[in-house]
């Protein structure tokens, strides 16, 4: 039994239903922001299964239906940055990247219910294994470049891999996915009523992961999720600008609004990202181009301040460095997917 193999975990449960082995994200008060200490729990649970035979398919599901997982744990990144140094933040949040590309490669099948809040590091987590459940309650994101830092934990090779432009533009804007939207986004398998979970969770237990999503449908309704690409479908960020200003729609008007307040430099790197991420070859090689843009961007002002005016202070204002689109400096940009 799971109880007598691995010691008792903080912020992760553990339980078996038939053979099925459940990793169920246990820390509410924080939407489940994902830390070192989650990350070893997740860790040491598919190291005890992967050669379990009692185990053939792993859940990964959260204990509250207010979010999946909201992101990383900011507030500890943050902390690490202004006492130990930037350095040594990266370092941790390189020991989470690893447990996602863990998921993501494990040999048994992985289904994550992403109900609720699923963002930034939620979506490293939940967003490669192989079958992934979104609800009428779930809202996905990648909003990096609110907080001074660009798509990572893997997201600049979904948002890469999104129809058209609608990739490019929530990895400036950092837009929310519904469940639906999801699906149609590539972020997501299947579109399932949160009433529903239980029921599957069960079937899971006793049929195998392959079999029940051979039989549930993938496709949600047809979805107009790449408008306003043509405005995307440009040279630069600073052309989109202006092509968004002559396009009268609420959802132009509403993409400037969001592009004047996030962090200028996040969305030159975003953009960039998103088209090197384009040209990657794999999951993994758009990992390891993120690791080398968060080495770089976790020592630049813009991140720090991002966190203490979101989440320290709350002012949500944000000095930033430069505080212009225009001001940004190319060849910095360029210098953040170097090693």
């Amino acid at each position: 039994m799971i109880e007598q193999t691995l010691p008792p975990l903080s912020d992760v449960r553990l339980q078996q239903e038939g053979h099925l082995g459940c990793i169920i994200l246990d820390r509410p008060k924080r939407l489940n922001a994902i830390d070192i200490t989650m990350a070893s729990g997740i860790k040491m649970a598919l190291n005890a299964w992967k050669d379990d035979p009692s185990i053939h398919t792993v859940l990964l599901e959260s204990s509250s239906s207010r979010a999946f997982c909201a992101g990383g744990d900011l507030r500890a990144i943050y902390d690490s940055v202004k006492t130990q140094g930037p350095l040594a933040a990266y370092e941790q949040m390189k020991r989470v990247y690893d447990v996602m590309l863990q998921l993501a490669d494990y040999q048994k099948p992985v289904v994550s219910f992403l109900d609720g809040v699923a963002m930034g590091g939620g979506i490293g987590l939940g967003g490669h294994v192989r079958y992934r459940v979104v609800t009428e309650r779930s809202v996905l994101a990648m909003p990096e470049t609110v907080i001074g830092l660009s798509p990572d934990a893997g997201g600049s090779w979904l948002l890469a891999r999104a129809p058209g432009f609608s990739g490019l533009r929530r990895a400036v804007t950092g837009g929310h996915m519904n469940g639906a939207e999801a699906v149609a986004m590539g972020f997501a398998d299947v579109l399932v009523s949160s009433s529903s979970l239980a029921d599957l969770k069960d079937t899971l237990s006793i049929e195998s992961a392959e079999h029940v999503f051979a039989h549930l449908s993938s496709q949600p309704a047809s979805l107009d999720v790449q408008s306003l690409d043509s405005c995307y479908d440009a040279p630069d960020i600073l052309q989109v600008i202006e092509k968004l200003k002559a396009d009268n729609s609420e959802g132009a008007q509403e993409d400037l609004e969001v592009l004047s307040r996030v962090c200028p430099f996040s969305v030159q790197v975003a953009w960039q990202g998103w088209h090197r991420a384009r040209a990657a070859s794999s999951l993994h090689a758009a990992f390891q181009l993120e690791e080398n843009m968060v080495r770089h961007m976790v020592a630049r002002p813009d991140f720090a301040e991002g966190i203490r005016a979101r989440l320290i202070d709350k002012d949500n204002k944000p000095a930033w460095a430069p505080s212009t689109l225009a001001e940004v400096n190319m060849q910095e940009v360029q210098a953040c997917f170097e090693k």
